[in-house]
């Protein structure tokens, strides 16, 4: 009986060592990585971790995208003057909209104007920005962007140093 017993253990150790249904082994395959993520040595993979950062509302990835020394500039058409802030306030605010918002999502469209060369370069670009703050709080915009990008030498990423918003609200 005894033996048995043992033996049963044995087995249900070893069955429970090498398939265990509650602890899967870890997926080491990361070739799907790069469909997330988009290369930011390139303009369009700025954009599409722009894109990624708003859509998940990942502050990491957002950051990852701004210069030291960003600034924002918009246009206060009802006091007829521009208004600007730097990466700090930038940071802040745009945590402080992933917070409250359920769901967050921009979408990229035409290049109306690039120019520049492999470490400074102009782009404006329209976009469309949906965030949903609840289901009766739908926030909706179709805007343009006029960005500066720069990096210090060809092999380095893309960042964000300055962005104007040219949109009309």
């Amino acid at each position: 009986m005894i033996k048995r017993i043992h033996k049963y253990i044995f087995l249900v150790c070893i069955f429970t060592i090498s398939c265990n249904p509650f602890a899967p082994s870890l997926d080491n395959d990361y070739s799907d990585i790069n469909s997330i993520f988009g290369d930011q040595t390139t303009v369009e993979g700025l954009f599409q971790n722009f894109k990624y950062a708003y859509s998940m509302k990942d502050t990491l990835m957002y950051g990852k995208l701004l210069d030291n020394n960003f600034v924002f500039v918009y246009r206060d058409y009802d006091k007829g003057i521009d208004v600007s802030w730097g990466r700090t306030e930038e940071m802040l605010i745009t945590h402080r909209l992933f917070k409250v918002s359920q769901t967050s999502e921009i979408v990229w469209n035409n290049i109306f104007f690039m120019e520049g060369d492999s470490t400074n370069l102009n782009v404006v670009r329209n976009f469309n920005l949906s965030i949903i703050f609840n289901a009766n709080d739908i926030y909706r915009v179709d805007g343009k962007v006029n960005l500066v990008l720069s990096r210090s030498n060809s092999d380095n990423l893309w960042k964000i140093t300055n962005w104007r918003d040219e949109s009309n609200y």
